[in-house]
């Protein structure tokens, strides 16, 4: 049956509400497909603002590759601000797409993507206005299959009764073979209903269908066993990893978006995974084995994705962009191709070990010179090398000398507050370090108008990492000793100007922490949030942590399990974690080992240059570390 636009309904009151052009949808780059025609319907969604989640690399991807397919549709929907929400839940409007206005409810699949677990309250308002259960043990053959995936699905324990499912790893592949999954099963008649479909999803290992596992739990709170409760479901649900990145050049029609967005340019990933093993980092664990584009597929994608969409700024993405083997020549290459245009790079995540003088005139070739970010994590040697940051003080010195000699005047420090074993002199020591940038760049440059922004987050224990046993640090502990370092960072009036400080309270990393390492106990927490109106809680003006901290106490009442359970308690090696079942390839006896080096303040090298150091990862998912060099160089491009 066609399903009809709700746009005539929701145009009338757009002038009511803040930003209204968000909700239009019509971008260059944007696909609206016949609704008859299609055999299986997607929606996609962010749980964010249309600002944080158009330009989401991941949505992009699956949009425009799942379009590519014969009888597919998908469409993208974001999260509505309250302004919206409450005048949808006024006039009786759905959920809806932002390319056809089509309500999310009549799709057959809303895929969801986290990035973030601070994200949950917002699933939840979207499958409320889309007239969709919020548990699926309460929905019906004629309701959307919800789907999660993004890096915070490798624990979706927390939101597991919100959601039929959830894949692990990367998306490209397993999302077309759950589309062709679905397109049988409605080619059959849908036999079995529901149940059966997401039976089918299951049975192969790469989808995880949470309502097909039974969690029992300790007399001391603690997991005692996560089972299949019926046959042909696996124990474990296998993460998916595509090994040939140049066979999915995506996206290659980016959507250029009509409202102010966070990133505004297209966006390439020259490689995925990481191996340096920075043991906070769940991306760089997960995303593992290091799998590069070649020289020449990067070329093609940035002249077409340029070509389609008029962005001025080219952005090499990775984890660490500067460890691409070939990454001069593709500098290079891009900087020689569209010098004299309006088209500039950057690097929005550089390594401060693998960033040159070289690198740097390249990137300002065309002199404009976007922002240069490093992230040296931990203010002390010792610090850096209980997090595997192997990145000295003298290296960090020498590169920003670089930079600031190379024409930057201003660089961005990352830092995190609240990591295992720190000390107050750990984080004290972080405005020294800033001191120091500032001394260098002022005699590289030859200069007074030197700044160096210090930008610091509280220190969240994410699944799958070697510190998914550490207990997180207090909130209190956190914003204490900020407090000390923004103090010594004003004392000193011959810096106090050029260092820019700023972070981020420890409250809402207590949340993210709960959320992170959480179970399905959780998921009653995230509800009752929900039901007093907890919405777009990453964003500080909308978080409330008395909201979240009351929630908790009432909906864990009776358990012996609290939010300090989650978060501040440190787990031991044999306790069984929320996400065992879930496998991202690390070995677990290699993870705590791990651990145990960081205690110990043991450094571990990357194993992209050294012997293999047996993180589990090549073996038990049949993959391999894919770098070069090729030797090969980008070739110009032909002019019109």
């Amino acid at each position: 049956m066609p399903v009809e636009s709700l746009f005539d309904q929701l145009e009338p009151l757009l002038a009511r509400v803040s930003k209204p052009i968000q909700y239009v949808g019509g971008e260059l780059g944007a696909t609206v497909k016949d609704w008859d025609a299609a055999e299986v319907r997607w929606a996609l969604m962010y749980p964010d603002a249309y600002e944080v989640g158009l330009p989401n690399q991941g949505v992009q991807i699956l949009y425009e590759l799942l379009n590519e397919q014969d009888g597919v549709l998908a469409e993208r929907t974001y999260a509505v601000w309250p302004d919206l929400e409450r005048l949808m839940r006024e006039h009786g409007i759905a959920q809806f797409t932002v390319d056809a206005h089509r309500p999310v409810g009549a799709f057959d699949l809303l895929g969801v993507s986290f990035a973030t677990e601070l994200g949950y309250t917002n699933l939840l308002t979207a499958l409320d206005l889309a007239g969709i259960p919020l548990l699926s043990a309460d929905r019906g053959d004629d309701h959307p299959i919800v789907l999660a995936g993004g890096h915070a699905a490798f624990n979706p324990e927390p939101v597991a009764d919100f959601l039929d499912a959830a894949v692990l790893g990367d998306g490209e592949e397993i999302v077309l073979a759950v589309t062709e999954v679905v397109r049988e099963w409605k080619a059959e008649g849908s036999p079995g209903g529901r149940d059966e479909l997401l039976l089918r999803l299951a049975a192969g290992g790469g989808v995880y269908v949470p309502r097909f596992y039974d969690v029992t739990y300790r007399p001391d709170g603690a997991i005692a066993a996560v089972v299949p409760n019926r046959p042909g479901v696996p124990e474990t649900v296998r993460k998916h990893t595509v090994m040939d990145l140049d066979q999915w050049p995506y996206p290659r029609k980016p959507l250029v978006p009509l409202a102010e967005t966070v990133h505004e340019r297209y966006s390439v990933e020259i490689f995925r995974g990481c191996t340096r093993g920075c043991r906070f980092c769940q991306a760089g664990m997960i995303t593992r084995p290091v799998r590069e584009r070649s020289v020449e597929t990067v070329g093609a994608m940035v002249a077409e994705g340029v070509r389609n969409s008029g962005f001025a700024e080219v952005g090499l993405l990775s984890l660490s962009s500067a460890d691409h083997s070939e990454i001069g020549e593709i500098a290079k290459g891009l900087a020689d191709r569209y010098e004299g245009t309006n088209t500039s790079l950057s690097l929005p995540s550089t390594r401060v070990d693998a960033f040159n003088v070289t690198l740097a005139d390249e990137l300002s070739r065309n002199g404009r010179r976007s922002g240069l970010t490093f992230a040296p994590e931990g203010g002390t040697e010792r610090m850096r090398r209980v997090i595997n940051k192997m990145v000295s003080e003298d290296d960090l010195i020498r590169t920003v000398s670089t930079a600031y000699g190379s024409g930057w005047r201003q660089v961005k420090l990352y830092f995190m507050c609240g990591l295992p074993t720190e000390t107050d002199d750990d984080v004290l020591a972080i405005a020294d370090l800033a001191k120091r940038v500032i001394e260098a760049g002022r005699q590289a440059s030859g200069r007074g108008d030197i700044r160096c922004t210090v930008s610091i987050g509280g220190f969240v224990p994410k699944p799958h990492t070697p510190f998914q046993w550490a207990g997180q640090a207090d909130h209190e502990v956190v914003d204490a000793r900020l407090r000390k370092l923004r103090e010594k960072v004003k004392s000193d009036r011959r810096f106090g100007k050029a260092i820019g400080l700023r972070y981020h309270e420890g409250k809402p990393s207590m949340v993210e922490g709960l959320l992170s390492r959480g179970d399905r106990r959780v998921g009653r927490v995230i509800k009752a949030v929900w039901d007093d109106g907890g919405r777009f809680d990453g964003w500080g003006e909308h978080f409330s942590y008395d909201r979240w901290t009351a929630c908790a106490e009432a909906a864990l009442a009776g358990e012996p399990v609290d939010l300090a359970w989650y978060t501040t308690r440190e787990r031991d090696r044999d306790e069984v974690l929320p996400w065992d079942h879930l496998d991202s390839g690390l070995d677990r006896d290699w993870l705590w080992d791990d651990w145990q080096d960081a205690v110990d303040e043991v450094e571990l090298d990357d194993c992209r240059w050294t012997p293999c150091f047996d993180c589990g990862v090549c073996p038990s998912m049949g993959t391999e570390i894919q770098t070069g060099p090729t030797g090969r160089t980008l070739l110009p491009l032909t002019p019109v």
